[in-house]
């Protein structure tokens, strides 16, 4: 696995009780999953040389992160390493533009948008869709097309003057409408080489400051035929896509009854994480049976709901002190730490419960998460 987060870290835990050597390719030996997996390289996965000599002796490779350079990913596959997955699929998460341009072509609903060249064309690209002539059109939502997470790489802009920090970076830049949604979905599917796919239940998941906070599993109150058609909107882009492994494909309800694709990642994914203990088999030890071609496992929910809270850094360092107030007043609680140096803001783990009353459920992961974190203090 190229990348050494707590992706991989989670990654490589569902690989062991089927006995798979994992080997990892790492920026530093104090990354999450370094501090766990046995095999562990050291090294720059933009560096051709040390990618190649990381995938030597593999039998597939995947990846935590979508960061890796396509051209390396084809020099692997020309050298006979099976990348999953490969970079025809992978380049959609990577370049927002490429990713736009195929959904759009396949017939999959985007918000309206287009690449623009600068201020000036995002004035243009604002007014194209006022609603009548009194309107500027803005704002609208500026996204640099490679390198953006976590609300990195995302402007929402309101005036030329606004637009012109993201051409700083000297990349291409999508300009989107901004979409007055009702509430963010996410649709998580996986899909093997031979074809085989399975969906889990479609989450809503609710951001702050651009950053995942919570994710509920199913999404409350969403119609299930909509909630049917995500799912089959999601299995039809990681067929026509050709995706390997995990698809997370993050969406925005509509007042209207819609959803639109917001984004796609091609690896476990933040809205997955409730499927560690909410679900049968989860995102991560499906992602590694899809890479592996072996048979999927079920995705189908363990309880009827599943709550997964983030634990984001705060001024609280000693997080592991909190453990004996948290699991007390809640046995069924799970939590999932990532053996990360704890910074404000910054994900260093997270939290699942689960249960048969949504407003219980809800309660107990936001209280373990705000415990950890030290917003909390009883």
């Amino acid at each position: 696995m190229v990348g050494g987060g707590q992706l991989a870290r989670m990654t490589h835990e569902a690989g062991i009780p089927l006995g798979i050597r994992f080997k990892l390719l790492s920026d530093t030996p104090q990354d999450s999953a370094a501090q766990v997996v046995g095999d562990v390289v050291v090294g720059d996965y933009r560096d051709l040389d040390t990618l190649r000599d990381f995938a030597r002796g593999c039998d597939v490779i995947t990846f935590d992160h979508e960061h890796v350079p396509t051209a390396h990913l084809r020099a692997l596959e020309a050298d006979g390493i099976p990348v999953r997955p490969g970079p025809d699929a992978l380049v959609h998460a990577q370049d927002k533009g490429v990713m736009r341009a195929k959904l759009t072509e396949i017939g999959v609903p985007c918000p309206r948008h287009r690449i623009v060249t600068d201020p000036a064309d995002v004035v243009a690209f604002a007014a194209e869709g006022a609603a009548d002539a009194s309107s500027d059109g803005f704002p609208v939502v500026l996204k640099t097309v490679r390198g953006g997470y976590d609300g990195k790489g995302v402007w929402v802009v309101r005036s030329a003057e606004e637009a012109a920090e993201p051409f700083r970076a000297g990349v291409p830049v999508l300009a989107e409408e901004k979409v007055g949604f009702v509430r963010e979905l996410a649709a998580n599917v996986v899909r093997s080489p031979h074809g085989q796919a399975v969906a889990y239940p479609v989450v809503e998941s609710q951001q702050v400051d651009g950053v995942c906070d919570t994710v509920i599993a199913p999404a409350p109150r969403l119609a299930p035929g909509l909630a049917l058609h995500a799912e089959e909107m999601a299995l039809r882009i990681a067929k026509e896509l050709g995706v390997v492994g995990h698809l997370a494909v993050e969406l925005f309800e509509t007042a209207d009854g819609r959803v639109l694709v917001n984004e796609l990642a091609m690896r476990p994914h933040n809205s997955g994480h409730w499927t560690q203990d909410g679900a049968i088999t989860s995102q991560f030890a499906n992602h590694v049976r899809a890479v592996l071609d072996l048979p999927l496992g079920d995705p189908r929910p363990r309880a009827p709901w599943t709550v997964m809270c983030n634990v984001l850094g705060g001024d609280y360092p000693d997080m592991y002190s909190a453990y004996l107030h948290c699991m007390a007043r809640d046995p069924g609680l799970k939590i999932h730490m990532y053996g990360k140096d704890v910074k404000p803001g910054r994900k260093v783990g997270h939290v699942n419960t689960y249960g048969d009353d949504l407003a219980d459920v809800l309660e107990r992961a936001r209280h373990a998460a705000g415990y950890l974190k030290g917003t909390i203090t009883e």
